[in-house]
């Protein structure tokens, strides 16, 4: 039985397979950095759309568009902590943490959670009051003007994010850019309350900032969902079968018995066991385990390390590795 651990830069510089290194760099360093980058300027592009519907808020008077205005505030700062995990993730593995700290970025979805929960509180709290103690509303040209410009901004940054995020394989990235759409449609809610007002239903405004924080509190669910199953080490079944239909097809590779496989931020770490004919020497055996990791790093993008257990044909999954119950210094029987 042999076992193997390989990194996404794996192979010996005169092995027969490719090199999967692309020169100097670490393939997740790459990532890192385009994730910061589109970080980076997504920020400024909710913060400068935030700034703007804040003027028009202290000047209308709009408590739709005060909703609104939290909720991409919010956003905006939804970045910080994505910026924090992309830039510890960039750090090596250490002897304490031995896989690196790309789980810091799963900790940012939970900071991500509770930013948007706040942003909800806020929203339906100013709008509720709303109902109690009504305002007249001013200036309905800006207010209109706005909400478009919230939507236009909204819809570009859920565009940037979610483009970048698929390219890096960051799900925080990806469902912070969903997130920033359903934004945007909240931004155009604004325009409905607007234009009701205009028509003549003054409570237009407070309802149409419960209805936006229906929607914040929509999101806050979809995003809670998601960003608990990435920590409970939830994958795509596909990338589980996707694993084992290339694995089986590796001259030499007689069974997948056993395939684990979690996300550390927006890298993926695989576990398999695959048998191999009992009679191969042990560095027959290590050419077809370096076989199957060269096939799976062509077939899972975003795979950073691949660690391939060897068993022989005849003794295949990790039932014949147990070993019968036994106990130690009298505690409760357990197998290995």
């Amino acid at each position: 039985m042999v076992g193997l651990q390989h990194p996404h830069s794996h192979g010996d510089p005169n092995h027969s397979h490719h090199d999967h290194t692309h020169g100097a760099l670490d393939p997740s360093l790459l990532t890192t950095e385009r994730g910061i980058w589109a970080i980076k300027w997504s920020f400024v592009g909710l913060f400068a759309t935030g700034v703007f519907q804040t003027i028009v808020v202290l000047l209308s008077g709009s408590v739709a568009l005060l909703a609104d205005t939290i909720h991409n505030i919010g956003d905006a700062a939804t970045a910080i902590p994505l910026w924090v995990a992309f830039t510890l993730g960039r750090r090596k593995p250490t002897e304490r943490f031995t896989y690196g700290l790309g789980r810091v970025e799963d900790l940012a979805g939970v900071a991500i959670v509770l930013i948007i929960l706040l942003s909800a509180v806020l929203a339906g709290y100013e709008s509720i009051q709303r109902f109690f103690h009504p305002q007249k509303v001013e200036y309905l040209w800006a207010v209109i003007v706005a909400s478009i410009i919230g939507f236009a901004g909204n819809e570009g940054v859920a565009i940037f994010r979610i483009k970048v995020g698929e390219e890096i394989g960051s799900a925080a990235l990806i469902a912070d850019g969903y997130h920033a759409r359903v934004d945007g449609y909240a931004s155009l809610a604004v325009l409905v309350g607007a234009l009701g007002i205009w028509v003549g239903y003054p409570l237009a405004d407070p309802i149409v900032g419960l209805l936006i924080t229906i929607v914040i509190l929509r999101i806050l669910w979809e995003s809670g969902k998601s960003v608990l199953s990435r920590l409970l080490d939830s994958v795509d079944p596909e990338v589980t079968n996707e694993i084992r239909h290339a694995v089986v097809h590796v001259s030499g590779v007689m069974d997948v018995s056993e395939v684990r496989i979690r996300w550390l931020g927006h890298r993926l770490h695989a576990e398999l066991n695959i048998a191999v004919q009992e009679n191969l020497s042990v560095e027959e055996g290590h050419e077809i385990a370096s076989a199957v990791h060269h096939e799976l790093l062509h077939r899972l993008q975003y795979l950073a390390t691949a660690t391939i257990h060897i068993d022989p044909g005849n003794a295949s999954g990790e039932k014949h590795h147990r070993i019968s119950k036994h106990s130690h210094d009298g505690l409760p029987f357990h197998s290995h």
